[in-house]
């Protein structure tokens, strides 16, 4: 009988926490099935057709009519900062993701001081520079990979956390940030050595690898540096092929996205994961998006990722499996970087010259040529027709376009209606537009793709732009809408299976399953509420950066428990006592078992309990 256990009537067996009746996922894409589930000592002790003993068990969660599943993965996040101040990581964990990976787009904290960590994180992540600094110069107490592991697990974590070192913290802590970031500056034959020992240290921690970034639209923040792109921008192939020969080596993890502009870049970037009389690189890639403004995008990918697997490499793009919806609070959003005049109004951080600058009438043509120019690859469709106004003070504007605001005000030219409205109102005018993965069947499609990766949620940056904690229950609300619709694309157990198994095992952690033995990292769904509440954002203050109001999800009727070591630290959609005070979640080591904190690692049945077959 598939996933049972028969629980010997000679041996007592006590559980910590009994899930009973509950439909049960495993992570691998097996058929599910109505189980009940014991764990003791943070692991799955026993799944068993039959009802367990309860006695002695502290917590008995009804799962009737509910999923039970293995903890979700997110595989890109920016918590980096977040996870020192506030390490319960709860907006994360409250919608089910028991594990998330930082270290992403090239950045982590790893080797550089604050002000450093604040000039790369500070604009490219739009989390406010200051906080930045504050943070890392009040917490950093680690100057290697196995003392941030070591500093991390000192903390209450909620969620496990895994990690790429960033390449340009690599850059910038052995070149200096000023020396990182000039075209014209190498790294001398000692700093290449020392980047590369940065990486050994790395993945000997056990960091699954390592990320890089060539898209040139992420700018720097602070003085000496503002504007720039990101250290690793300006590595040349030489650098880039000695630290990726480590990767090889190790057989562990390239994290990059490529410069969209230069097309050789990209084919680089994909040929680099071949493993022509070498070993392949596992090789991700920013990102699989079904953007606007460019439909031939998506296709061209997929083809790329299926040629590549056929000639044996080990490949994928990641991709966010919902909407790509973002909000911004007047100009302030990344997508403004892409092109000259938007970059150049972001560049001015004092509200008066950039004020001033958006009402020169030569920088307003410039900014006209710009959003007029729609060849070359682009992230935003630049069309403030497709762009709705959500809060402003002169309330006549509210629920109308930019591009109608302009026809309202006599033929006005949608980008003089924005920046009259950005004037006018500054950081009140707030709306919002969707840039890519607005087309539900070709959603349908990349979830289906074995080739791409469900992750990209970009958690813990970004903060007034856009909220995806949520998007693993979003992508199971599609497989189950069109599954009662009859129209199915994946079945609920090949789901669970993208969001977590298939990502653990690629990424080689102890996290994805939900098997005798495994690490008890478990959320429990309520399928009657996988509905249109989960398109919906709220706004909540974040004591940890000063109070700021930041985009959140809030599904509390979906989920209705999530456990992390066999500790509940969400029950009915509200997080536990647990959560973010005693530590939970653990830093999962590549290639690593890894035991419950403060428990030893289970064997591989219970006392008393041996799989059926």
């Amino acid at each position: 009988m598939l996933g049972a256990v028969s629980v010997g009537k000679e041996t007592p067996v006590s559980f910590d926490i009994v899930i009973r009746g509950g439909r049960w996922f495993d992570g691998t894409g097996a058929p599910s099935a109505i189980r009940n589930i014991g764990i003791r000592d943070g692991h799955v002790a026993a799944i068993s057709a039959e009802p367990l003993d309860e006695a002695g068990c502290s917590q008995v969660i009804d799962a009737a009519g509910k999923w039970v599943l293995p903890g979700l993965l997110d595989i890109h996040t920016h918590y980096d900062v977040e996870i020192l101040l506030s390490p319960a990581l709860s907006e994360s964990v409250r919608h089910g993701v028991t594990t998330v990976l930082v270290g992403s787009c090239s950045l982590s904290t790893i080797h550089v001081d604050g002000p450093d960590a604040g000039d790369l994180f500070g604009r490219v992540e739009a989390i406010p520079r200051q906080y930045v600094v504050d943070t890392i110069d009040a917490h950093k107490t680690w100057s290697s990979c196995a003392d941030y592991i070591a500093s991390l697990e000192k903390l209450p974590l909620g969620p496990n956390v895994t990690a790429f070192i960033g390449h340009s913290d690599m850059r910038a802590a052995t070149m200096g940030l000023d020396r990182a970031t000039r075209a014209d500056a190498r790294p001398t034959a000692a700093e290449q050595a020392r980047m590369e020992q940065m990486l050994d240290e790395a993945l000997q921690a056990g960091f699954v690898g390592m990320s890089s970034q060539q898209l040139l639209f992420d700018k720097m923040d602070g003085d000496v540096c503002r504007s720039r792109t990101l250290p690793s921008t300006y590595a040349k192939p030489r650098e880039l092929r000695r630290l990726k020969a480590k990767l090889r080596r190790a057989g562990r993890i390239l994290q990059a996205g490529p410069d969209v502009k230069n097309p050789f870049d990209v084919v680089s970037q994909l040929a680099q994961s071949l493993g022509i009389f070498r070993r392949p690189l596992k090789t991700t890639l920013l990102a699989a998006a079904d953007v606007k403004s460019n439909r031939l995008a998506i296709p061209a990918m997929v083809k790329a990722s299926r040629m590549l697997s056929r000639l044996g490499a080990d490949f994928r793009w990641q991709h966010l499996p919902v909407p790509f919806e973002v909000y911004a609070d007047g100009i302030d959003l990344v997508i403004f970087e892409e092109f000259g005049a938007g970059a150049e109004a972001l560049h001015l951080r004092e509200s008066l010259e950039r004020d001033a600058l958006m009402r020169d009438e030569s920088y307003r043509r410039r900014f006209r040529k710009d959003y007029a120019n729609k060849y070359g690859p682009r992230v935003w469709h630049r069309d403030f027709f497709d762009a709705e106004i959500v809060a402003c003070p002169d309330a006549s504007v509210v629920g109308k376009s930019f591009g109608q605001v302009g026809i309202d005000r006599g033929g006005v030219h949608p980008v003089d209606a924005f920046l009259d409205l950005v004037l006018e109102h500054g950081t009140a005018l707030r709306w919002h537009t969707t840039i890519s993965n607005h087309r539900p069947d070709v959603l349908k499609e990349l979830a289906a793709e074995p080739g791409i990766q469900m992750g990209f949620s970009d958690a813990g940056a970004h903060l007034r732009n856009m909220a995806f904690y949520n998007m693993g229950l979003r992508l199971l609300r599609h497989v189950l809408d069109a599954q009662q619709a009859g129209q199915p694309f994946l079945s609920v157990e090949q789901a669970v299976h993208r969001l977590t198994g298939e990502l653990a095992d690629w990424y080689r952690i102890d996290a994805g399953h939900l098997r005798i033995g495994d690490r008890a990292d478990i959320v429990v769904i309520d399928p009657a509420h996988l509905d249109d509440t989960l398109d919906a954002y709220a706004e909540e203050s974040f004591a940890a950066y000063g109070g700021m109001s930041r985009m959140v999800n809030r599904n509390d009727e979906t989920v209705t428990a999530v456990l992390v070591s066999g500790r509940a630290v969400v029950l009915d959609g509200q997080p536990t006592s647990v959560l973010g005070t005693q530590r939970t979640g653990s830093f999962l080591r590549a290639d690593t078992r890894t035991p419950a904190p403060g428990a030893q690692a289970a064997q591989a049945s219970a006392p008393g309990a041996q799989a059926a077959t």
